[in-house]
């Protein structure tokens, strides 16, 4: 007990407002199942991990927060609460009880796999105990061995040979830890309180009711739409007893608009209906739709039950008929495409192993684990080299682990070293053996096999509106998002101890992520007065290469149904088949339109007309330009979204169903730029024109007769224009053409603009003004004044030094600027200093650094070779737009054999559904086999 009673007046007690990691190691995925020694959390910073990373410290930080630790030097000692837990089976005589009958929700959730608790057929045995942990280092190795171990139960502790009481703090300290919730619960819980709940209507309780003496039948065989006779999808409105039809949809769907018609033609003056069919005496779970203009959406009413009273419909009496609104749109999200993609039916051969590991669902995050997948199961070798490891490898003493315990939380590269490990290790995977067993559902969720990637897509998603809730979000531009977080914390990592280093020369530049998939484009620009030609680079590299999909050269390709009598096949499907076979004379083949990949490059490469373009060698006059774009490199992996989704007639966004007839290997080496060449007229343009990134006075332009300060994009009203399936450049254009925020504005101007050659280039900054505002550009800052007045005043939370520190740090770009303003808000200050020392470093002063050796070190290199590309991996959606429905990913191995992986699941591929692709993964060919050793 010495050891103990030394360390208890460092132990601290847990409050709502602290964050404790007892659930799973904060560097690995080790948790109290993993191992006989479970995880330890330290009492005083309350951060779990196992014993050998107790103690984790960055190279150059030695003791990095001495409170929770006694001793300095190569002598540390800590104090922690051990978790083991154990899974072992129920009695017998329970299970057998159980056995056959039928499984009941007892209760809902958070953590739990489907959200429910439905009985499990195993019991969770845990054993606490107190341990003194000590670290001692010897040269360059290091060691933490156990001083003292007592168990611990219920506020006392028995050890070997002695019955002692523990002290008081350190009671306290371990009962306030686990009466805490933890830190896994609390994200879950914060991600679910940022989703949508249906709201109470504001018009329920005053809502006006039509005395007109219409009383509806309870026989659902006697309604029907008063306007056009529909006996499907009808909606009762409750002021004045009128029976209209659903909403028709953009496809013909939904019903015949009946009783939104009849809104309107009452004045807009009775806005509530219910779905007739839907009602039963749970009232709860009625459908009820606001037509009103500030709702526009479903709701609740509480006083459903007496406004339908009035009509003459006794709720405990009404049974459903109908499916809900909710139902249908489960049943949309599975389209037609949905057995292809998760490949139903097909007896599949489950695989696990070192790059064959699932991550389990958190709730909506299949979109992340999909996308993690791809980059990090091994189809991408040099993500593996730099954030893996190899097979059954070391998973502990990774270079991008040694950060302090309470830095590894919100770490971006240590989660990503974690969860890459994870998946390249093989740690986790359920053993083969068992994969054949009939308990493998038993053996597949057993916590110590599961992956919960929470702690990554907090780091990830924490100051993002979108990414930091539990709804569906689209995985193309978390991908984006992705890879732009890790280039900034890879950058970052020269100032946090050069965790990150180039393995072929460390004189050389740190090779970074995005510059795998980076790729410019060039514009060959005609202006149509005069023939002259200029070429425009894109000064901004992009990562994913977004293809719309040109239904025009559609081809109708007659595929054959599945058998009826195919017994592999859902009975639903089956059914439905029979019942198709029985109205259309046993139809059996149905047509789908067919569009080429090729086609899709095509229309992106094509010849485009642009108005409204000025030439300076027109005196700045406004004329039309005939633009083409082509690749200015090709870089080692390509990424290509296809545009599934469109805005239809009636600008509601739509899924295109078509498949896209994609090669196993493709050709891009036509579409590289060639440069001038001869017998072209070329404008010729001064150096400015095309150095540092600044636009020249050719840039496309509508009006430029004053400059604007920078504006401030809504990032909801960004949100919404993304989640219809438009890329971020082409978003923020419009709602920067429109005033920042009216996303009905936005979309039209989407609508007239969408198929412009810049289109989905970044905005370029203003500078068609800039001699006469060369005064605004601070000489001896570095950045542009107007730009910190612009952001001090909107974002209004942050001084103007800060905001010029930030400007700095992101190269000029206000956009870039904010977010790190934002991500770096729990400590500013020292963020701010510690760029402050970087460039003292990088000034060469104190230490003998000279500023072009990290120049070098810092210089972003696209990569470039021939335009040959073999597909090597796919993220398929299923659903009727890409923030809902279901992400899955099919990846090819090193034996050229393809897997699905459906978050947890992982088999071998019999059919990887490549013509229902959302994204397609190319590496180019020339590097197969031969990564870049310098990651």
């Amino acid at each position: 007990m010495d050891k103990i009673t030394q360390l208890a007046s460092q132990c601290r007690i847990a409050s709502s407002h602290d964050s404790v990691f007892k659930s799973e190691c904060v560097y690995t995925f080790h948790n109290p199942y993993t191992r006989p020694t479970g995880i330890v959390v330290n009492l005083h910073t309350f951060i779990g991990t196992i014993d050998e990373l107790a103690f984790q410290q960055q190279q150059q930080q030695e003791s990095h927060d001495s409170r929770s630790d006694e001793g300095h030097g190569d002598h540390q000692e800590g104090i922690f609460l051990r978790i083991v837990m154990n899974r072992i089976p129920k009695k017998a005589k329970e299970s057998e009880k159980k056995e056959g009958e039928k499984t009941t929700v007892t209760k809902l959730g958070l953590g739990i796999e489907g959200g429910f608790d439905n009985g499990e057929k195993f019991e969770m045995e845990t054993q606490y105990s107190i341990v003194v942990l000590c670290q001692e280092k010897t040269g360059l190795s290091s060691a933490v061995k156990l001083l003292q171990q007592v168990e611990y139960s219920t506020g006392t502790a028995t050890a070997t040979g002695t019955a002692d009481k523990l002290p008081l703090a350190v009671v306290q300290s371990v009962e306030s830890i686990l009466r805490h919730s933890g830190a896994a619960v609390q994200q879950d819980i914060k991600a679910f309180e940022l989703d949508e709940e249906i709201p109470v209507s504001k018009y329920a309780n005053t809502l006006e009711f039509v005395d007109n003496e219409v009383k509806i039948s309870p026989n659902p065989r006697d309604w029907k739409c008063e306007k056009s006779g529909d006996v499907e999808n009808l909606w009762l409105n409750l002021s004045t007893g009128f029976i209209g039809g659903g909403r028709r949809h953009w496809d013909g769907s939904g019903g015949s608009n009946g009783a939104l018609d009849h809104y309107m033609e009452t004045g807009e003056k009775y806005p509530l209906v219910v779905k007739l069919g839907t009602i039963t005496k749970d009232i709860d779970t009625a459908d009820c739709y606001s037509y009103a203009k500030d709702e526009d959406g479903p709701v609740r009413i509480p006083n459903l039950a007496q406004l339908l009273a009035r009509r003459g419909i006794q709720v405990s009496s009404m049974e459903k008929t109908v499916k809900s609104t909710l139902e249908l749109e489960v049943e949309l999200n599975a389209t037609y495409a949905f057995d292809a993609i998760t490949e139903s039916g097909a007896k599949l051969v489950p695989i696990s192993g070192p790059k064959y590991q699932g991550l389990q669902n958190l709730g909506n995050s299949c979109y992340i684990n999909s996308v993690v997948q791809m980059l990090f199961s091994g189809t991408v070798p040099e993500l593996v080299s730099r954030y893996g490891t190899e097979a059954y490898g070391d998973i502990v003493h990774h270079p991008l682990l040694k950060v302090p315990p309470t830095v590894a939380p919100r770490d971006l590269l240590c989660q990503t070293a974690k969860i890459a490990c994870a998946l390249t290790s093989g740690v986790f995977s359920i053993p083969v053996e068992m994969l054949s067993q009939d308990n493998h559902d038993c053996s597949s969720s057993h916590p110590k096999y599961r992956i919960p990637p929470r702690m990554f897509k907090h780091v990830i998603g924490n100051d993002h509106a979108d990414f930091c809730t539990g709804q569906q979000q689209d995985a193309a531009q978390f991908l984006q998002y992705l890879l732009e977080k890790l280039d900034r914390a890879e950058l970052g990592s020269v100032a946090q101890g050069e965790r990150l280093w180039n393995k072929v020369d460390a004189n050389l530049g740190i090779p970074r992520t995005y510059e795998l998939f980076a790729f410019k484009t060039t514009s060959r620009m005609v202006c149509t007065v005069d023939n002259k030609v200029k070429y425009k680079d894109d000064h901004h590299p992009e990562t994913i290469l977004s293809l719309r999909i040109p239904m025009e050269k559609s081809r109708p390709i007659v595929e054959t149904k599945l058998d009826a009598n195919d017994t592999s096949e859902p009975e639903e499907k089956r059914q439905r088949a029979e019942e198709d076979d029985d109205d259309e004379g046993k139809k059996k083949k149905e047509v789908v339109p067919t569009v080429t990949m090729q086609d899709c490059l095509d229309s992106w490469a094509d010849v485009h007309t642009v108005d409204g373009v000025r030439w300076s060698h027109l005196n700045n006059n406004a004329a039309t330009a005939m633009v083409e774009t082509r690749f200015s490199n090709f870089p080692r992996y390509v990424i290509v979204q296809i545009q599934r989704y469109e805005l239809g007639p009636d600008w509601t966004p739509r899924k295109l169903e078509v498949m896209i007839d994609v090669p196993e290997e493709i050709d891009l080496s036509s579409l590289r730029c060639k440069g001038p060449q001869v017998g072209e007229d070329i404008i010729v343009t001064s150096d400015d024109d095309n150095d540092d990134g600044k636009a020249s006075g050719d840039d496309y332009v509508k009006d430029t007769s004053v400059t604007s300060p920078p504006m401030r994009i809504d990032e909801e009203s960004l949100a919404q224009l993304m989640d219809m399936g438009f890329g971020m450049n082409g978003c923020i254009r419009a709602l920067h053409a429109v005033g920042g925020s009216n996303v009905e504005l936005a979309m039209n101007w989407i609508f007239e603009h969408n198929n412009d050659a810049d289109f989905n280039d970044p905005l370029p900054t203003d500078t068609h003004n800039s001699s006469n505002n060369a005064n605004s550009y601070s000489s001896s800052t570095g950045v542009d004044e107007e730009i910190v007045s612009s952001l001090v005043e909107n974002l209004g939370c942050f001084t103007a030094d800060q905001v010029r520190a930030a400007l700095l740090e992101c190269g000029g770009a206000a956009d870039r600027a904010a977010d790190w303003l934002f991500s770096h808000m729990d400590d500013l200050d020292n963020a701010i200093a510690n760029l402050n020392n970087k460039k003292v470093v990088e000034s060469g002063q104190g230490n003998g650094n000279h500023k072009d050796d990290d120049d070098n070190k810092n210089k972003f290199l696209l990569e470039d070779g021939e335009g040959k590309y073999r597909l090597v991996g796919l993220v398929s959606h299923i659903g009727k737009n890409t923030t809902s429905g279901h992400y899955v990913a099919h990846l090819k191995g090193h034996n050229n054999k393809w897997a699905i992986f459906n978050d947890e699941n992982v088999a071998w591929s019999e059919t990887p559904p490549t013509p229902h692709a959302y994204l397609y993964l190319f590496q180019r060919m020339d590097t197969i086999g031969s990564p870049n050793p310098s990651y």
